[in-house]
C-alpha cells in the first residue's frame, strides 16, 4: 500500500507531437520531441499517449472496401442501421456482441475491452473523402505499453510508467471518458482491501482503477476533437507501494458483469 498518498500532481502535453505513421517509434518521437519542447522527463512520470498514435504506428489501418459482409453483418447492419462493411470490421474484430441498438454496437474486443463499435474509428485517422478508411485498436495494448516503456528505459535510462487511453462511454452514465486499455510501470488496479479507513474500519471491497484515473486526467487535455495533443505527462510524487499490473486487471470478469 503507498506509504504517503499524492497530495498533487501536474499533467501537460509535449507539445508539437508529430503526426504519426505507421512504422514510427514513439519511445523515440516521445525523446525526441519533449527534447525540442525543453521538456525533462522524471523518473516516475507517466507517459500517456492516445490510442490513436499508437493505432497509427502499428499500422491499425482497414479499407472497409475489403470486406464482403457476412450474413450475421447484414443482420446487424439492418437491425442498427450501420454500414454493413463496418459491421463486418466490428465482428471480426470482437469475440461478443454485448448489445446493439439504433445506429450502436457494443462489443468485447479481442484485447477484453467492452466498448462501442470494437473501438473501431474514423475521426482523425487521415484524408478520405469517403471515410472507407478506419482504425482499428491495437492488437495488445499492455505488450505496447511494455514496449514503448523498455524503450524509453532505454534512450533515457530513467523508469517511467505508460498509459494508453482510449474514450469510453459506461453504462451508468452520459458521455465519455479517457479510459485505460493499457498500461505498464502502474499498478492499474490498486487493491485497497484491508486497509484501514479513518476510523479503523478495515475496507472489504475497495479497489481503486489508477490507470483509468491517470487516463482520464491526461483526457482532459488531449482533448478529443482537433487538439493535437496525444501525447501528456502526468507528474506527481506517486508511491504505489503495490506491484506493477496492467489493464488488463481492470477486465470485469463476465460471471461478474450485470451488464453482460
Amino acid at each position: 500500500m503507498p506509504t504517503e498518498p499524492c497530495r498533487s500532481l501536474a499533467a501537460f502535453a509535449i507539445p508539437a507531437f508529430p503526426i504519426v505513421k505507421q512504422g514510427d517509434d514513439l519511445a523515440s518521437l516521445i525523446v525526441e520531441t519533449a527534447v525540442r519542447a525543453g521538456i525533462s522527463l522524471q523518473t516516475g512520470d507517466v507517459v500517456v499517449l492516445a490510442q490513436k498514435v499508437v493505432s497509427k504506428a502499428e499500422g491499425r489501418y482497414l479499407d472497409l472496401r475489403s470486406l464482403k459482409p457476412s450474413p450475421r453483418a447484414l443482420e446487424l447492419a439492418a437491425r442498427t442501421g450501420k454500414d454493413p462493411q463496418l459491421v463486418e470490421a466490428i465482428l471480426r474484430e470482437s469475440t461478443e456482441i454485448v448489445g446493439a441498438g439504433p445506429n450502436i454496437i457494443i462489443a468485447a474486443h479481442h484485447c477484453g475491452v467492452v466498448l462501442a463499435n470494437a473501438g473501431i474509428d474514423r475521426s482523425n485517422v487521415g484524408d478520405s473523402a469517403d471515410d472507407s478508411v478506419v482504425l482499428l485498436l491495437p492488437q495488445e495494448p499492455d505488450r505496447t505499453c511494455r514496449e514503448i516503456r523498455q524503450g524509453l528505459l532505454d534512450r533515457l535510462g530513467i523508469d517511467l510508467a505508460v498509459v494508453i487511453n482510449d474514450s469510453l462511454g459506461r453504462p451508468w452514465r452520459q458521455g465519455t471518458v479517457g479510459t485505460a486499455i493499457g498500461a505498464s510501470g502502474v499498478p492499474a488496479l490498486l487493491d485497497l482491501r484491508g486497509r484501514p479507513d479513518l476510523f479503523g474500519r478495515m475496507l472489504m471491497v475497495s479497489q481503486e482503477a489508477i490507470a483509468d484515473e491517470i487516463a482520464a486526467t491526461a483526457q482532459l487535455i488531449q482533448g478529443q476533437a482537433d487538439e493535437g495533443q496525444p501525447v501528456v505527462v502526468v507528474r506527481g510524487r506517486f508511491n504505489w507501494g503495490a506491484p506493477d499490473r496492467g489493464a488488463a486487471s481492470l477486465l470485469r470478469p463476465k460471471s461478474d458483469d450485470l451488464f453482460r
